[in-house]
């Protein structure tokens, strides 16, 4: 791993539903945020800080020296050589207490477990700061135990390269539909991970939470446009209100898990040329402890907030195709949730931003910006059918990668893939050949039918849906066309045709792809009576 000046930990202001706007600030004494005032020029807002931990910082200071040390309003971070060290405020905030020594402990062994599963390249573990017989402090290991003589302990990491942030890559121009599509499959696996949880996210939590977003956003009158507030106040509970059966039994059938909580792309980092989400939320069951989907949110919401439709498109399709499915409340139905978990995400920014920059006396474009997204985000667009056909190595998938962020509400269609979908049923991983007689044709037809019956699910929870198959058989073209028919939303068709050659050539050079064709698939496919064609054809 490639180490650099960068810190792995610049968390800044938890800010939810769940969180005042005041939490924003700097802490006396030491180096001040420019995003915020010190606290002695917030007049009647009180300190939060409960404990003076000079001494702890100074030694740290002088032990880790040479040292850059990095307040946030939770933590003073020092980067010495290849580590980060850092250490938790002794504050209280409504949502977050750090307020004292076993409480401290206690945050960083929970910030230690949450992200050492999606971040292990990172995360080292908790060092206890030891005070000697003689009065004077000394700083453990980590992982070593700590006895009666630890004052206060440390989150200790690896440093790495800062111009691998998500953010910075996303400024850059530099992110990729591979990096998101090995961030959707790295994000899946950690869901899956998790264990089901039950007493939060339910439909009275998002009613409180919308109300509070609702009401955020009016209170900061001219900071934000108040005319997108109004809309917003009418637009977000109408987003949601039709949906919470869906919330209900999402809980019900284990959508909540301890998620990362803050997936934004400033908390994703690419080392050796893999994503590595980290800074997960550890301070809040209520923030943390939420639905797949929502956790994944963030990081759509900030993909398209910037025009990066076709990155969050890719993202979420590659977490959909990999993700462990839910039956009693399957992923599909949720994503008639997506347009206010999206608008929730941006909403939040946009006020926790606004109240940032009231307190430097300034007015933030980039919050309005977040403000009019989530307005956005809850734009009516009716759903869409599409199916692309052609024999194996047409382009299909590449067709349906380029299309699908123009089609719909954003981050764009859903493609519903036969390739995935085969393999998703067997259980066997999407980069992994099928068993030897996989490819019967009473197999191959109860997939068509199982592809059509998840398009069906889609396009009910309001989201467009791109088809991904070979559809040679004419009763198979019928049968898509007689889907988008029966829930009466428009329907193209699309077939791709490609000359044999080009196609055996395209399926010999595939690497890990979910699809098993080969060049003598290919040859045999040529040889199908299609029948008639009435698709568009490419």
């Amino acid at each position: 791993m490639r180490m650099s000046s960068a810190t792995p930990s610049r968390r800044r202001s938890r800010m939810t539903s769940q969180t005042p706007t005041s939490s924003c600030i700097s802490i006396p004494g030491t180096t001040t945020n420019r995003a915020c005032r010190p606290i002695e020029a917030m007049a009647g807002q009180p300190t939060f800080v409960v404990e003076d931990q000079s001494e702890v910082i100074d030694f740290l200071a002088a032990h880790l020296a040479p040292t850059r040390r990095i307040d946030t309003h939770g933590a003073v971070v020092f980067l010495s050589g290849v580590r980060a060290y850092k250490l938790k405020r002794a504050v209280k905030f409504p949502y977050m207490d750090f307020s004292t020594a076993a409480r401290r402990a206690e945050m960083c062994a929970a910030e230690i477990a949450i992200n050492h599963q999606l971040a292990p390249e990172i995360y080292l573990g908790v060092a206890p700061i030891r005070r000697g017989r003689d009065g004077a402090l000394a700083l453990g290991e980590p992982g070593e135990e700590a006895g009666s003589d630890a004052v206060d302990w440390l989150v200790v990491m690896h440093r790495f390269d800062e111009e691998g942030l998500f953010d910075r890559l996303a400024g850059r121009g530099a992110l990729t539909g591979e990096m998101m599509a090995a961030l959707g499959a790295r994000v899946a696996i950690f869901h899956d991970s998790l264990p089901p949880l039950t007493g939060f996210a339910g439909p009275e939590d998002y009613r409180h939470s919308v109300a509070v977003d609702v009401r955020q956003m009016r209170e900061a009158g001219d900071r934000l446009d108040p005319a997108v507030s109004e809309a917003l106040a009418i637009a977000m509970p109408a987003a949601l209100e039709p949906h919470l059966d869906i919330v209900a039994r999402r809980v019900a059938a284990g959508a909540v898990r301890r998620c990362h909580g803050d997936l934004h792309l400033r908390n994703i980092v690419l080392i050796d040329g893999r994503p590595v989400p980290f800074d997960a939320i550890e301070f809040s069951d209520r923030i943390a402890n939420i639905d797949v989907l929502y956790d994944l949110a963030f990081a759509l919401m900030d993909l398209a907030r910037q025009g990066l439709t076709p990155l969050a498109n890719r993202l979420l399709n590659e977490w959909l195709w990999r993700i462990g499915e839910l039956p009693a409340a399957t992923h599909d139905e949720a994503l008639a949730l997506l347009p206010i978990f999206l608008a929730r995400r941006a909403a939040i920014r946009a006020y926790v931003g606004s109240a940032a920059a009231a307190m430097r006396g300034e007015v933030d474009e980039l919050a309005r910006s977040y403000q009019r997204a989530a307005l956005g985000f809850l734009k009516p667009a009716p759903p869409t059918l599409t199916a692309i056909g052609g024999l194996s190595g047409s382009g299909k998938t590449t067709l349906a990668l380029e299309l699908a962020p123009e089609i719909g509400r954003p981050p764009g269609a859903v493609i519903v893939r036969s390739d995935v979908e085969r393999k998703r049923q067997a259980g066997v991983k999407l980069e992994e050949r099928m068993p030897a007689g996989s490819y019967t044709p009473h197999s191959s037809a109860g997939i068509y039918a199982a592809c059509l019956e998840r398009a069906g699910r889609i396009l009910k929870a309001g989201h467009c849906v791109v088809l991904d198959a070979v559809f040679a058989r004419p009763e198979e073209r019928a049968a898509a066309e007689a889907l988008a028919a029966r829930l009466g939303v428009p329907f193209e068709g699309i077939w791709l045709d490609v000359p044999k050659e080009v196609a055996q050539a395209r399926v010999a050079a595939r690497q890990a792809d979910a699809s098993d064709a080969t060049p003598a698939v290919v040859e045999r496919q040529f040889g199908y009576d299609l029948g008639r064609i009435d698709w568009k054809r490419r």
